[in-house]
């Protein structure tokens, strides 16, 4: 039995007439750029997030850029993240001009530790972003707390948390802005590139609108510096399909991860990811910390099951943050994850049988039957 990591054609199966209508209607009205798709697509996105406000970009990179641009981070300022999360976060820094500062992650959700950020605060500090990893939010309470002693604004990395709460707060909504991806390997993902800012101040959705559309306030009339960064009509129409959907898949992904908990509870070279208090996790990946996590990702393969690594090297390692001078050795929780971390499949269209699979497969490895 083949277990992919996930199953586009399969998800969209069921639907797949309701998509191609959408798309055709688009195709027939001519209205292919910031039309009433994508204005409705703001609209539900953000409320099924909790947000007054969606503004819909090209992609999850450029809201985190526009974010930062539109909340005056530039040149000189310094953006504490984490450096256990996808490179988008920190180039999106670099590209407003701005210094990634990395600090270590919390072994147990692998986001962002409060502690670190608060030691990594200089004068130059002018934003956190904290990533809602693999689906469950960060601790956002005390990075709040800092923030507003500190006078610092918080971006919300957003992208593989769609629908995931903290405290009762929708992932997206707490800082200053939320940043989505639609990416089609998200749990809302489109047929290409996309993405969204959330937002719950009126003036900020007014400059980040201005800001996706070249600063342009009317026919040729520029206020701002602005970026071409807009989510076309046609991606609009399919995630509005497919948001319809979201709720039921992302209670299938709970239902798949609390079946391998069950399943691997009893593995001691095995740790299955925790969900803190007060969080509801969406899983937009499934990942444990794993012994052998090489040789069990071949052994895997060999018998049909897809497996990922995400994070082979954390970002303070990678070649191209080496001049921020953070050597081997100095975040060394994220070092260690990287290490021994693997995801195994969880999207809703696999169905229980192959998370049973994927199970007993890791279980025979370890010679656990």
């Amino acid at each position: 039995m083949n277990v992919p990591m996930l199953n586009l054609p399969a998800q969209h199966a069921p639907f797949q007439a309701e998509l191609e209508a959408a798309v055709q209607a688009v195709l027939r009205g001519g209205q292919f750029i910031l039309g009433k798709e994508v204005a409705a697509a703001e609209e539900e996105i953000a409320a099924y997030c909790g947000a007054r406000y969606g503004i819909g970009v090209a992609s999850g990179t450029d809201a985190l850029v526009l974010s930062l641009r539109a909340l005056g981070i530039g040149r000189g300022d310094e953006v504490i993240t984490s450096t256990f999360t996808y490179v988008a976060t920190a180039q999106a820094i670099t590209s407003a001009g701005a210094k990634p500062v990395f600090v270590d992650i919390d072994p147990l959700t692998y986001n962002l530790d409060p502690a670190q950020v608060e030691a990594a605060i200089t004068p130059r500090t002018a934003a956190f972003i904290p990533v809602h990893l693999f689906g469950q939010c960060a601790d956002m309470e005390p990075l709040l707390a800092l923030a507003q002693t500190h006078g610092l604004a918080v971006i919300e990395d957003a992208a593989q948390a769609i629908g995931a709460r903290y405290r009762g707060r929708g992932a997206g909504t707490m800082g200053q802005t939320g940043c989505l991806s639609f990416y089609p390997t998200k749990n809302l993902g489109g047929a290409g590139d996309g993405g969204m800012i959330l937002t719950n101040d009126p003036a900020l959705a007014e400059k980040l609108r201005l800001l996706r559309l070249h600063g342009r306030t009317g026919d040729y009339y520029y206020e701002l510096d602005g970026h071409n960064s807009r989510l076309d009509e046609i991606q609009a129409a399919i995630l509005r399909v497919k948001l319809k959907r979201l709720a039921t898949w992302t209670a299938q992904r709970q239902r798949h991860a609390a079946l391998y908990d069950e399943l691997l509870a009893d593995l001691p070279e095995v740790h299955t990811p925790p969900v803190a208090p007060g969080n509801e996790h969406v899983y937009h990946l499934y990942s444990i910390r794993a012994e052998g996590r090489d040789v069990l990702r071949e052994w895997l393969r060999e018998r049909g099951i897809a497996t990922a690594v995400y994070y082979p090297l954390p970002l303070h390692l990678q070649p191209i943050y080496e001049s921020l001078g953070q050597p081997p050795g100095s975040l060394p929780v994220a070092e260690a994850v990287c290490r021994d971390i693997v995801s195994l499949p969880v999207a809703p269209e696999l169905g229980e049988e192959s998370i049973r699979t994927v199970a007993a497969a890791v279980r025979e490895f370890y010679h656990r039957p």
